[in-house]
């Protein structure tokens, strides 16, 4: 019988989530989950899922987390209307059949590749996806006029994830994965009492995928990983044109104010054209 969550994933995510879960409302329209998340089991990189109320009152839940008795009784707050449940990459989607059982009115988002891989686990299979974004379909796919009145959405093909990214327009809030990283992962892990930044591993990590200063290491890492830069370039110029300041990513802390100057400046050399 399948569980929805695989094995594997399984042995990286905290035993009792409940108990070291940091539920933060950010905004009135946006509630994030940060909870410990240690990358290959090492890395202390975080977690982080995003429960955004639309305007029309319906509920969105983008990469989510672990759906204990107190995410519930968030999302009964909000409303309980969960209808869109996103996995912003081609990782984030370990929650994914959890969330689809509990509210299976919710049409399930995600990216090319995806559904098949689940398919192929007998622990994540069954989950129907209603809109996968592909680097053919990425201009066209409308979710819903709802959905499109309060989101503008770019997918990155080319990045190495498949990453989505989300213009949240009336808070002016970046949702996204993979493609920016905050560490260390403070709030992620600050019930947990462990410290965010203690480890070899971690301490190399977080050297590179910071948002301080240049950002160099960070920027080489997007650049020399994207499968094709000019493709990459493209999204990055569509994403420049969008108005936000914060940015919420899985990994890291909540950047709260100037998200849109740290974001131009890892993308710089994608502007730039860069050889």
């Amino acid at each position: 019988m399948s569980t929805g969550i695989s094995k594997s994933a399984s042995s990286l995510v905290p035993k009792d989530p409940s108990k070291v879960m940091v539920t933060r409302e950010v905004t009135p329209e946006i509630t994030t989950f940060s909870t410990p998340f240690l990358r290959f089991g090492r890395i202390k990189v975080g977690g982080r899922g995003t429960l955004v109320r639309l305007s029309s009152g319906a509920l969105a839940v983008f990469s989510p987390v672990a759906l204990t008795d107190d995410v519930r009784s968030t999302v009964t707050a909000k409303g309980g209307n969960v209808k869109y449940i996103v996995a912003l990459d081609f990782e984030h989607h370990i929650f994914i059949g959890p969330w689809a059982k509990a509210y299976p009115n919710a049409e399930v988002i995600g990216v090319e590749g995806l559904p098949e891989k689940r398919e192929q686990d007998a622990d994540t299979k069954g989950v129907k996806f209603h809109h996968v974004f592909s680097g053919s379909n990425k201009l066209d796919l409308k979710i819903s006029d709802e959905f499109s009145r309060d989101f503008d959405v770019e997918y990155f093909h080319s990045h190495p994830n498949k990453e989505l990214a989300f213009l949240h327009k009336p808070s002016r809030t970046m949702i996204e994965a993979d493609l920016l990283f905050n560490l260390p992962a403070t709030e992620q892990f600050s019930k947990s009492g462990l410290s965010p930044t203690a480890g070899i591993l971690t301490k190399l990590f977080g050297g590179i995928m910071h948002t301080r200063g240049p950002m160099i290491w960070q920027k080489r890492a997007l650049w020399y990983g994207s499968k094709d830069r000019p493709a990459f370039s493209q999204s990055v110029n569509r994403v420049k044109a969008w108005d936000f300041d914060r940015i919420i990513p899985c990994h890291g802390d909540v950047i709260e104010t100037g998200g849109k100057a740290k974001w131009d400046e890892l993308t710089s050399w994608f502007v730039a054209g860069k050889h």
